[in-house]
């Protein structure tokens, strides 16, 4: 990386760089709209809230997720059942995002993570306890 920037690249040519578009404004307009029509049962709702809110009771982090972080997966979800071909969120989609939104939301605690604890396995045993809506 900093071979190429000693030579000259141009960060902010994307062109330059080999960067090609695959969907257009309006395409990226489209999909959002459409998976703001993606339906969310209240149960899923409820499920995600519990997932955030035991990341915030977990003994073994230091921090847990905030609302916004809630709220974001939530998006992701939808995003997911979207991309799925689904009209409607179900739990595995919400499993499915869970640690890429939430890793880097949470914080381990220090003792446990110099004993090798990481986010993941937190979320990993969170995920296994929550309830899982029908």
């Amino acid at each position: 990386m900093l071979a190429r920037h000693d030579a000259g690249l141009d960060p902010h040519d994307l062109a330059a760089a080999g960067v090609r578009a695959v969907a257009t404004a309006a395409d990226l307009a489209a999909g959002r709209a459409e998976i703001r029509q993606i339906r969310v049962d209240p149960a899923i709702r409820q499920y995600i809230v519990a997932v955030c809110r035991a990341t915030r009771e977990a003994p073994a982090l230091q921090l847990g997720v905030s609302p916004r972080g809630t709220t974001w997966l939530l998006h992701a979800a939808k995003a997911w059942a979207w991309l799925s071909g689904r009209a409607f969120v179900t739990p595995d989609e919400v499993k499915s995002v869970a640690k890429p939104c939430l890793r880097h939301r949470v914080m381990v605690r220090p003792e446990l993570e110099l004993e090798g604890t990481t986010a993941d396995a937190v979320l990993d045993g969170l995920l296994a306890t929550v309830p899982t809506p029908r």
